[in-house]
């Protein structure tokens, strides 16, 4: 893969000897190619002001992730099932003492006094406060403030280096080459670049729908609803130990449902849930809005209406709503009230791109930061996302071994990989230098859905005059599927050979320095489900919404009640479900989609062809199938 598809890279080229015969030579740890759209450099750093230096130390174990990860989650596995306690997890990935002591001597012996130097509780990252002329000098690193247009303001390094002996026993370090910084409504009312991206949420043509149809299989082809999908995938199942089980939706404030409109779309498609609301679990502050447009109630809406309908009034769905209104979260904000080690896992999380809790700003929430304090569902979707490019390899990596370690605990993670075929969220494609940009001419993959430990779930649409029994092509009406190759995540041995015949039958037809074409990386999405023409309740009117993100929730609901299935049998959750998806006797699993492409960047994107494709995945379920094989199997 061409370097200049990877912004951050981790470099193992080593320096020369330095002339202290007390420290190893210095080799480069991490190095930007680019100075990220919108910011310029300002001016060079003051040498006596002081910034919180932090080294993320290096977790135990962390290379057999996907051994340990493969053992309860491969089909063939003798241990397929036995999924970790969070405790058994937390322990093996810790940092070890050899790695803690190793860093404090360093800077010990470089004259940083042992006062100065804390140790996190779980031991996972070493900090003190220093001069940006100590930070230089210990890093051989050069810092600048950088502005934005907004008039924010972001302190950072080109590269930096580490002695050799202590390069192994480090992440990452910050602040230094990491330009996630935050652009709260406090520093220019945007986004912050931390912040999941709008723009991968639901989109809609604005149609308003004034009657419902009540022979609504015969209109599949334009008006979706549930019993549209139930046809499309033989999805009947009657939950049997709710009680037992759990299925989660994540939404990120200000995005939020609206109770009347759950109301209104019971009324017309599952009577028995009017006035039921979803469990709430407030992180970090995350509350309802009382706004009423499509941006702030239409992922919320989208996502409860057809999850709560498609796994019945039996099965509880969880809403974690996280964030508060002024300081608003991210997915690590998230994934730290899940497990309390990620608070500290690889240094914790990067005040630059992350909430910051308590939140001391009028409005905000000034609560403790929540962290291990919430139980994971069984499956949790995500209807949101970035595109790599967005994040550092080192801050993208860190989330996604997190990823791998809820699998291992039995939890299954999806997420909605994009509606920008080969572009990113907002139409941005790669430039030859690693920028992003509305003219650039490479492929932008999206992240999480680029993590190996997640499933990525694209979008089909039953194309016009089709019925239900006709099968579907890929969505290409206001949306495209998102996928391709990572840039970032190297190919996971579960899609080698599946991926391997595409690229070898029907190989992209594209010069190979518009994308990936190395063959190595990891290609998504992993399977697929309809994502247009959705008739959801928005406002207090009907709507048709288009979107990977309507057929993300629809297959977590299916997982949700495989699992059902499973746990009444006694039988464990399926935890993480790519091995199991590609392997060989599951491939009768799917309805194959052979029709469609996912343009952008200026060309008509992938093909979709014969098994799996960069559009559809694998393709779409059957459910009665997924079923049997999977309360069938250990």
């Amino acid at each position: 893969m061409p370097s200049f598809l990877l912004p951050f890279v981790l470099l193992s080229l080593a320096l020369a000897a330095t002339s202290d015969p007390l420290l190893s030579r210095w080799i480069p740890h991490e190095r930007r190619s680019h100075i990220p759209s919108g910011w310029n450099l300002a001016r060079k750093h003051d040498p006596s002001a002081v910034i919180p230096l932090r080294f993320a130390l290096a977790q135990s174990n962390i290379e057999d992730l996907e051994e340990y990860l493969y053992d309860v989650s491969h089909p063939s596995s003798p241990n397929y099932g036995k999924h970790w306690s969070a405790g058994k997890v937390a322990s093996t990935f810790a940092p070890g003492r050899e790695s803690v002591d190793t860093v404090r001597d360093w800077l010990l012996e470089s004259g940083v006094e042992s006062h100065r130097v804390e140790l996190s509780a779980s031991g996972g990252w070493l900090e003190f406060k220093a001069t940006v002329r100590e930070a230089e000098d210990l890093l051989h690193a050069s810092y600048n403030v950088y502005g934005h247009e907004t008039g924010a303001e972001h302190v950072a390094c080109e590269s930096y280096h580490l002695p050799e002996h202590v390069a192994a026993h480090v992440d990452f370090v910050t602040p230094t080459v990491h330009f996630d910084a935050k652009l709260s409504k406090r520093s220019g009312g945007l986004k912050s670049i931390g912040l999941p991206s709008g723009s991968n949420g639901p989109k809609t043509t604005g149609q308003v729908l004034d009657w419902i149809d009540p022979d609504q299989l015969s209109h599949c082809d334009t008006h979706i609803t549930p019993s549209c999908l139930r046809a499309l995938y033989g999805f009947v199942y009657d939950p049997i130990v709710p009680e037992k089980n759990s299925y989660g939706i994540v939404e990120y404030t200000p995005e939020s449902f609206r109770q009347d409109d759950l109301n209104i779309f019971a009324k017309n498609f599952s009577s028995d849930l009017y006035g039921v609301s979803p469990t709430m679990v407030s992180i970090d502050g995350g509350a309802l809005s009382s706004q009423e447009t499509f941006d702030i109630n239409g992922e919320s809406n989208l996502d409860l209406q057809y999850a709560m309908n498609l796994v019945t009034k039996k099965q509880k769905v969880t809403l974690y709503q996280v964030g508060d209104p002024v300081e608003g979260a991210t997915f690590n904000n998230f994934l730290d009230a899940l497990d309390g080690s990620y608070c500290t896992f690889e240094g914790g999380d990067d005040p630059n791109a992350d909430g910051v809790y308590p939140d001391t700003a009028a409005g905000g929430y000034d609560g403790p930061e929540a962290c291990g304090t919430v139980k994971p569902a069984n499956v949790i979707s995500t209807s949101y996302g970035y595109n790599e490019a967005d994040l550092t390899v080192a801050y993208a990596s860190r989330q996604c071994a997190e990823y791998g370690k809820l699998g291992l605990m039995g939890v299954t993670i999806l997420y909605s990989s994009g509606d920008n075929g080969v572009a990113g969220n907002n139409d941005l494609c790669l430039n030859p230098d690693g920028t992003q940009s509305a003219n650039g001419k490479i492929f932008n993959p999206s992240f999480p859905p680029t993590c190996p430990y997640v499933t990525s779930v694209g979008a089909t649409q039953l194309s016009p005059g089709k019925a239900v029994v006709d099968g579907e092509d890929a969505c290409e009406e206001i949306i495209y599927s998102s996928g391709g190759f990572s840039n970032y995540f190297a190919m996971p041995d579960y899609q080698e050979d599946t991926v391997s015949a595409y690229l070898t039958n029907t190989p992209p037809a594209y010069p190979s320095d518009i994308w990936n074409s190395t063959g190595k990386s990891r290609a998504y999405p992993d399977i697929s489900a309809n994502g247009a023409n959705y008739v959801v309740a928005i406002d207090g009117n009907f709507t048709l919404v288009y979107g990977t993100s309507a057929a993300a929730p629809v297959l977590g609901a299916m997982l949700a009640m495989v699992n059902d299935a499973r746990i009444a049998m006694g039988k464990s959750t399926v935890g993480f479900i790519n091995p199991v998806l590609y392997a060989a006797n599951f491939s009768d699993s799917f309805n194959d989609v052979t029709n469609g492409t996912n343009p952008g960047c200026g060309t008509l994107g992938y093909n979709t062809s014969r098994g799996w494709d960069p559009v559809t995945g694998l393709g779409t379920p059957r459910f009665p199938v997924l079923l049997a094989k999977w309360t069938a199997m250990p």
